[in-house]
């Protein structure tokens, strides 16, 4: 059993974290931190983590490096900048979810995130933490930098087609609906608001959505060609999911089948990829606190447009579930151990 940390545990996707390493068989989530929570039981703050008996702690690297091998960090944009460095240095191994580390050049920072990179050392280093596609690196890593929930959805539909060069590059349209909780739990902003996000669907971050460069970094290695990508986010009247549909130009000659096909190949085996069955398309409660994406692939007979469509959770897969799966194989372990792969329905 090895000791994990869990950096910001009562946002929703760090009181995930804790509700999946809490039936761990290998893992105990040993040091649980909260600034706004710091002294309460995590038990009294989440009453459903039941049978959980660590206290929330303030922030604390030097003491997370002394309990812990291993920790899992859920802290908001800018944040991990400050941790990840003391934890990397005392040899605790890190799965980071926050944008801190994904992006490889650190120009892109002051772009996106309005602020300057001040560990631009460590972004080399960083393993990207999609399983299905860097397993072998995420082994050995010292750190990892688990991608955003679009963006793992979007690579995990989107790169088989382009490596093997089935779809065009540089016209791509993702258009895709995402539940309210992934605007974070301490948001007060006014279109989160049960009043004013029930039975409205609506698009945000037009043209700028901070996942768009991640995005791109993803699919550039497997391009023959600039990557050019539209990327619209909606809000959708739902606690959890995330839907996308993505629009692109195939290839001379391929058909649907190629496509379908392709898809089918590459995951293989996996665990947590699903390519669904000809004319059969996902829907997000199918996903819905489960580690699954599922996919499915069509073609536009009006325009020849390939339709890709994705559906995952975006607390699970999207981020903590992706997290513990990347902390299986840093372990060694069954890559399934502890994660859900069937959710309640309806």
């Amino acid at each position: 059993m090895v000791n994990v940390a869990v950096l910001g545990a009562t946002g929703y996707g760090g009181v995930e974290l804790v509700r999946l390493l809490a039936a761990h068989p290998q893992a105990r989530p040993a040091y649980l931190s909260s600034e706004t929570y710091a002294g309460q039981a995590v038990r009294a703050v989440y009453p459903h983590l039941a049978g959980v008996e660590a206290v929330l702690r303030p922030l604390d690297a030097p003491q997370v490096a002394a309990e812990c091998e291993y920790a899992l960090v859920a802290l908001p944009a800018g944040r991990s900048l400050e941790a990840v460095p003391k934890l990397l240095e005392a040899g605790v191994r890190v799965v980071d979810v926050s944008p801190d580390f994904r992006l490889r050049d650190p120009a892109l920072y002051l772009e996106w995130y309005r602020a300057p990179h001040t560990r631009p050392d460590l972004l080399p280093t960083a393993v990207p933490g999609l399983p299905e596609w860097h397993r072998e690196q995420i082994a050995g890593a010292q750190l990892v930098a688990a991608p955003g929930c679009y963006t793992t959805a979007a690579l995990l539909a989107l790169a088989p087609l382009l490596a093997e060069e089935l779809i065009e590059p540089a016209d791509i349209v993702v258009d895709a609906k995402t539940g309210i909780s992934g605007a974070g739990r301490t948001s007060l902003e006014l279109p989160y608001h049960f009043p004013e996000a029930d039975e409205d669907v609506s698009p945000y971050a037009v043209g700028g959505h901070r996942h768009l460069p991640e995005i791109v970094q993803g699919l550039t290695p497997l391009a023959r060609g600039p990557v050019g990508v539209a990327f619209v986010p909606h809000l959708a009247p739902m606690v959890r999911g995330i839907l996308m549909t993505i629009y692109a130009r195939r290839a001379a000659g391929v058909d649907e089948r190629a496509l379908r096909g392709r898809l089918e190949r590459r995951y293989e085996g996996e665990p947590f990829v699903v390519v669904l069955p000809e004319g059969v398309w996902p829907h997000t409660k199918w996903a819905a606190g489960t580690n699954l994406c599922f996919l499915s692939v069509g073609v536009d007979r009006a325009t020849g447009r390939a339709v890709i469509a994705a559906a995952l959770d975006n607390l699970v897969k999207g981020m903590s579930g992706q997290m513990v799966q990347c902390l299986n194989i840093m372990l060694g372990v069954d890559e399934t151990t502890g994660l859900p792969v069937r959710g309640a329905y309806p």
